[in-house]
């Protein structure tokens, strides 16, 4: 498959889970990955690099706007041009009612899914060429509800969702398109794990996988507890290729149903 044959991308928060995924799917397509995160990035860059495609990975938090830039610049003149921007890092470490959020915690999600967000633009704007290209953002289905006991991170991914709407404004005139993506459950550290399973369960003493996909599984239109990681890092590669060369300023829920369920 060759869709983004030509391309490259940077993605950022690509050490792990779905980030990881984005860089290898769009290796699948044909494009070179400037992988970005604070964690480590050999599994991100063999995975691309098995399709035969070029991997820049370097270690960059989304909090330090001098260092994203740094590492910005430096993978775009290894590759020699940039086309495509998934802001996919973020994090989800909440779990009580929004008056019981400590300062640092509030602090530290809005920092990495909002502001974290915005550095990326502010570091990959000036190397966009004269055709333009693809920015997308991960929000969440959290950007399009609230749901209880997330109030942090509910804010943020309804804050990114407004900065990619001004930002489709800003840049469509330099054929740069913005569009955003919502996730629900997705099949990665962040939901399979033992104190998911537990907040979902209660009452179950040590719930597994199983136990918790069918809770889910109840909230969905379709009868699956959980989208894999593939599925969202689909719709990306299609808002990132000329497929989608029109579309801009626009949203893409990839949850199974759950935001429609009546």
């Amino acid at each position: 498959m060759s869709r983004l044959a030509g391309k490259v991308a940077v993605v950022t928060g690509a050490g792990r889970g779905t980030g990881r995924v984005h860089c290898e799917r769009m290796a699948q397509e044909g494009a070179d990955v400037i992988a970005l995160d604070t964690v480590e990035l050999d599994g991100t860059a063999g995975a691309v690099e098995v399709h035969g495609r070029r991997c820049v990975a370097l270690r960059a938090d989304v909090r330090d706007l001098d260092a994203l830039t740094e590492a910005v610049t430096h993978g775009v003149a290894e590759l020699g041009r940039l086309d495509i921007v998934v802001a996919n890092a973020g994090i989800h470490a909440t779990g009580v009612p929004a008056w019981e959020i400590t300062e640092d915690a509030w602090q530290s999600t809005l920092d990495v899914n909002l502001t974290g967000a915005w550095h990326t633009v502010k570091a990959v704007i000036p190397h966009f060429g004269a055709d333009g290209g693809s920015i997308i953002i991960i929000s969440s289905t959290n950007g399009l509800r609230g749901t209880a006991n997330t109030a942090d991170y509910t804010a943020s991914k309804h804050a990114v969702v407004g900065l990619g709407r001004t930002l489709a404004n800003e840049l469509g005139q330099q054929r740069i398109r913005v569009n955003t993506v919502f996730p629900g459950a997705v099949g990665t550290a962040m939901v399979l794990n033992p104190a998911t399973f537990a907040r979902l369960c209660p009452g179950v003493e040590n719930p597994t996988s199983e136990d918790a996909a069918k809770v889910l599984a109840a909230r969905n239109l379709l009868p699956v507890g959980w989208v894999d990681p593939v599925d969202v890092a689909n719709a990306v590669v299609f808002l990132a290729s000329d497929e989608a060369r029109y579309i801009t300023a626009a949203q893409i829920v990839v949850d199974a149903g759950l935001t429609q369920k009546a």
